[in-house]
């Protein structure tokens, strides 16, 4: 049964913002969306540049994330599947590791690449093993300190987290020294272990367009930035104020309310420079790590993203910067360059587009996995929501939002509305 006469008013079209709507829709609400942008998605959009389908930095969907199976159709997104391993770049060389349980044409590679010894192996296993039987709950309860140190207590070899472990969990944590909570370290292992890292074949865009397209009953307004949330109305940026009887702010909501000024969210940031190459120096599906001190190159990746036409042959390659740097945009384009080809191999790449993503990842001291409904309720009629109240992660932006939603339809239906 609808209930329209309420005024429910979402600030933020991203992931949080889409969920609390649909949330919202399921009990019967039509809340209305104010996004600044001229789509949804938030931090995760996908541009159309020469044909090709260009993700705002590299990321992947974890398809073990609960929220994403609960909020996302799979089979409709279109998946592309990564293979669970990497090829490690190493002095010029490449190898390739990876669990061959789950693909078997990993498993001689892996063998033969010489990268950890046979006690790290186990560990690796093992590790699997016990996260599989430790709640995600359990785990934003069991911090032990950075995630360099928890390694360095299982035991791990300093070449296994050096070539291995350093490269790849910088690229997620968009850090590259392992300073992020050991906590959200075994979630994304576990994660990394119950499911596979996928990309839809129509860009990460394409989730939050998924999302959106299952709304009937929510209005989304674009281009539409809100300057101020006050209890009982939102001020646009143009100056206009929207009566509102509950607001859900999924986005950073320091700039929006007076009272959390001083609460102001800090930002991991990371570059990404798209190539067009003649050729793949990976064949299958995995990411490619670079381990050399000296290059600032963190991961490539080829996608097989083409939105319209052909690509004559060509191929679409990503690489991710995680280091700071002081270089310019050239220099530091030149320097992603010569590293392609000193580390890499790459030969000849046509650059495409850069993007410098200032708030790519929220850094978070507190991290939780779950929180209750009333615990998104800053005052008697606004919400909050975004991954930045949980640890940053798609699932949380999503069980964010749903939290919120719900926090919201409690409160609305225990109460009164004048």
């Amino acid at each position: 049964m609808e209930k329209p006469d309420y005024r429910i008013k979402i600030i933020g079209a991203g992931l949080s913002g889409l969920v609390a709507a649909k949330v919202l829709e399921d009990q019967g609400y039509s809340p209305e969306i104010y996004e600044a942008s001229d789509r949804v998605g938030g931090r995760i959009k996908t541009d159309i540049v020469e044909g090709y389908q260009l993700d705002r930095g590299f990321q992947v969907l974890l398809s073990a994330y609960p929220k994403a199976k609960e909020y996302l159709d799979y089979k409709k997104l279109d998946l592309q599947e990564l293979l669970p391993g990497a090829v490690i770049f190493e002095n010029g060389k490449s190898k390739t590791i990876g669990d061959p349980l789950r693909s078997a044409s990993l498993l001689l590679p892996t063998i033969f690449a010489g990268i950890g010894n046979f006690s790290d192996k186990l560990k690796i296993l093992n590790l699997y093993k016990v996260l599989k039987k430790k709640s995600v709950e359990e785990i934003f309860e069991s911090h032990v300190g950075t995630s360099l140190e928890y390694l360095q207590q299982k035991g791990f070899s300093e070449a296994i987290i050096t070539i291995f472990f350093k490269p790849f969990f910088s690229g997620i944590f968009l850090e590259p020294n392992l300073e992020t909570s050991s906590s959200m370290f075994e979630f994304v292992f576990k994660m990394f272990g119950e499911g596979l890292a996928v990309i839809p074949k129509q860009g990460m865009g394409d989730i939050s367009k998924h999302i959106a397209g299952r709304l009937k009953n929510t209005k989304i307004h674009f281009k539409t930035p809100v300057n101020q949330v006050k209890e009982g109305e939102v001020i646009l940026e143009n100056g206009e104020t929207i009566k509102a009887h509950f607001t859900i702010i999924a986005t950073e909501a320091s700039t929006l309310v007076n009272n959390l000024k001083n609460q102001e969210t800090h930002w991991r940031s990371c570059h990404t420079f798209y190539f067009e190459t003649e050729k793949r120096v990976i064949e299958k599906p995995l990411i490619g790590l670079i381990t050399d001190e000296d290059a600032i190159i963190n991961n490539i990746f080829y996608h097989t993203s083409v939105a319209t036409g052909s690509n004559g042959g060509k191929e679409l390659l990503s690489v991710t910067v995680v280091k700071q740097t002081d270089l310019s945009l050239a220099e530091l384009q030149k320097k992603v360059e010569q590293d392609l080809k000193k580390y890499c191999g790459v030969g000849e790449a046509r650059f495409l587009k850069h993007y410098f993503i200032k708030k790519a990842l929220p850094k978070i001291e507190d991290l939780q996995y779950e929180m209750d409904p009333t615990e998104t309720q800053l005052n008697n009629t606004i919400f909050l929501a975004g991954d930045q109240l949980l640890n940053a992660s798609q699932n949380a932006a999503m069980l964010s939002g749903e939290r919120a939603a719900l926090g919201l339809i409690k409160n609305l239906e225990g109460g009164s509305i004048s």
